[in-house]
């Protein structure tokens, strides 16, 4: 198995390095999804590394999702990707010294908006049908002024719209940035509960199904108004 991302390391001491070439395999397409790596032993002596470094290095990209064991056929490089992919992300951010707040919903939109611009072009008949059901959802929960309720619909419709957005990708990123801004989302319903702002929420999310509903793409600035706005965040800092 002749691979330039598997030639040898100066290295013999550091894992990393060995994570590196082994991602850069993949990279550059030298492995591929279900493809079997060599036996530690054999992909040691390719590395010019300690077989306990290849073991080291594959545990953590086996932790990762990337790579599965499977006894006694071998390791391979996973067919598909797992949540398991996002979860050093998440801990990344979580773990982040500085104040992410600002950042969060900088990418929060960044993600929106392209999600959005999807769904508006690839969303389904069966989409719409999705969407149409958890928008009324969303609609009913709005009645009750309960805060989980309206939250758990108000998840479950911005993800029909990144399913109408066919982007596997997108979506376990947007999974991602919604499970991490979650705190403020809650703390904004219960803000807009105690203000009397519902029907605010309920026509941003009226208007975002109508746009993909209609293929109205309109224009960047239109559409990033429309979908920071539905954000409400000058809700977020009240008390």
């Amino acid at each position: 198995m002749d691979k330039v991302s598997l030639k040898p390391i100066n290295d013999m001491s550091v894992v990393q390095q060995v994570i590196d070439r082994l991602t850069n395999a993949m990279i550059n397409k030298e492995l591929r999804p279900g493809d079997k790596l060599p036996p530690e032993m054999e992909l040691a002596a390719m590395l010019g590394v300690g077989r306990n470094s290849v073991r080291e290095a594959i545990k953590v990209l086996t932790s990762f999702g990337v790579l599965e064991t499977r006894r006694p056929e071998g390791t391979f490089v996973t067919n598909g990707s797992s949540d398991r992919m996002i979860e050093p992300l998440l801990y990344g951010i979580i773990l982040d010294q500085t104040d992410s707040l600002n950042a969060l919903k900088e990418l929060r939109e960044l993600i929106d908006l392209g999600i959005l611009k999807l769904a508006i072009q690839k969303a389904t008949k069966q989409d719409m049908e999705l969407l149409s059901k958890r928008l009324l959802q969303l609609k009913e929960k709005l009645k009750t002024a309960d805060v989980e309720a309206i939250f758990e619909a108000d998840d479950n419709f911005h993800e029909a719209i990144s399913e109408a957005a066919h982007n596997s990708l997108s979506a376990k990123i947007a999974t991602l940035v919604r499970k991490l801004t979650s705190e403020i989302r809650l703390r904004t319903i219960r803000n807009m509960i105690n203000l009397g702002k519902i029907s605010e929420m309920e026509r941003a999310h009226q208007v975002l199904f109508d746009m993909i509903k209609d293929k109205n793409s309109g224009n960047t600035g239109e559409n990033r108004e429309l979908v920071v706005d539905g954000y409400f965040y000058q809700y977020d800092i009240l008390k």
